[in-house]
């Protein structure tokens, strides 16, 4: 939605209950009641938690226009941010003391990744070295800034809990796109760290589970993050249309008869998400952090190290640096290690319920992105579909037991 403003339009997004919005022009009297009646049909169709602003564009802003902004922080409740301030304006807010009153931010500094380093690609970003202590995590779209602080916001919750994560220190803009600032002397990436053979796979993931097993031995009070069966339901708005109706109502089932778990579970806890700094590792892409059981991060891994590669073995190799039968060694060790000492039977009726959850996740991936055009598109939902079917009827619930290193 937009309102039009005087030399300017204010455009209006909101994404997992968090409103941004992009100042442009002139906001005075003449156009502060129209600012304010859009802003207010926002809050009252939406369930806003907070509010992001975007002030790069915008040239000035009066007494009328503050108190709009004052109305929308009492409304909300939580802290108001107005982000990409130029000086001018900051001397606005500052002159009347709603720096005091609203987190102000001025224009971030722009930083160039020209011939940097990429030391890890992913989703729905690239990390690139700047220098030889700091790393930069720049996010695909100009609109990620909600995303950049929650993945903040997340970072420090699990530090707080005693989980080792780099937490960013600055966010900067970085051309059409904004990116998040870590201080990591000398940080290397595990699954870099693999392609380098510095040491064996087995002595590698060792190490890696025992990341994995102190994310999942980590417990915080209910709410305090999202919970993650709610994801994996939200899931099925988008998948429904692949799977029949048996299935549907049987996954259903799996997933609101799952008890609450108060277990931390990173979401993408792959490889490349681990950063090794002096030999110490440390978690960044914080931003899917959740609460529950483990499932919902072995399932990640399976799709990392096993179904982006079925219907293209070159994945690995593109994706990750590493060859197919490498990246199935790793998934193998991953389950060796983490379920040390179950018997095979067990651990295969776990291994059920991971790949239908995989399969799952996979679909949702497929049916939200670019990944479902074109032949390698038709094919992935064609076997994910198959799998899902051969897979629904072969497991009771999707409950698997943490790792056994946990309960010693």
């Amino acid at each position: 939605m937009s309102s039009a403003g005087t030399g300017g339009k204010m455009d209006i997004k909101i994404t997992d209950n968090i409103m941004t919005a992009a100042l442009n022009g002139r906001i005075d009297s003449t156009n502060a009641s129209g600012f304010e009646e859009e802003i207010m049909k926002a809050l009252k169709e939406e369930q806003i938690t907070s509010a992001v602003f975007d002030a790069s564009e915008l040239e000035y802003i009066s007494s009328a226009g503050l108190r709009v902004l004052m109305k929308i922080r009492k409304l909300i409740g939580n802290e108001v941010s107005v982000n990409n301030v130029s000086r001018d304006v900051y001397d606005i807010f500052e002159t009347t003391g709603f720096t005091e009153l609203l987190k102000v931010q001025k224009a971030y500094r722009e930083v160039s990744v020209k011939d940097c380093e990429i030391i890890g690609k992913g989703f729905f970003g690239t990390v690139y070295r700047l220098d030889a202590e700091t790393i930069v995590k720049v996010y695909k779209g100009k609109d990620s800034i909600p995303m950049i602080l929650n993945e903040q916001k997340m970072a420090r919750k699990a530090f707080i809990n005693g989980i080792p994560t780099a937490i960013s220190y600055d966010i900067v803009r970085v051309g059409e796109d904004y990116g998040s600032v870590f201080e990591l002397l000398n940080a290397k990436t595990l699954n870099d760290i693999v392609i380098d053979g510095e040491k064996s796979i087995e002595d590698i993931v060792s190490s890696y589970v025992d990341m994995i097993c102190l994310v999942h031995s980590t417990s915080m009070k209910e709410g305090e993050l999202p919970d993650v069966r709610e994801t994996f339901s939200d899931y099925l708005e988008v998948i429904e249309q692949c799977l029949n109706e048996h299935e549907i109502i049987r996954y259903r089932g799996f997933i609101s008869s799952m008890p609450y778990d108060p277990h931390v579970t990173h979401g993408d806890i792959q490889m490349k998400n681990v950063m090794v700094v002096d030999g110490e590792m440390m978690l960044i892409d914080m931003d899917t952090l959740c609460l529950g059981n483990p499932i919902f991060d072995l399932q990640a891994l399976y799709v990392t190290y096993q179904l982006f590669s079925e219907d293209e073995p070159d994945n690995t190799m593109n994706f990750l640096g590493i060859s197919k039968e490498k990246a199935d060694r790793i998934w193998e060790l991953i389950i060796e290690d983490y379920y040390e000492g179950l018997d095979k039977e067990t651990i295969e009726v776990i291994l059920r319920k991971i790949k239908l959850v995989s399969y799952i996740r996979f679909l949702y991936l497929i049916m939200s992105t670019d990944l479902k055009k074109g032949e390698l598109g038709e094919l992935r939902i064609k076997h994910t579909k198959e799998h899902i079917s051969e897979l629904i009827d072969t497991v009771e619930d999707l409950i698997i037991p943490g790792s056994c290193r946990n309960r010693s």
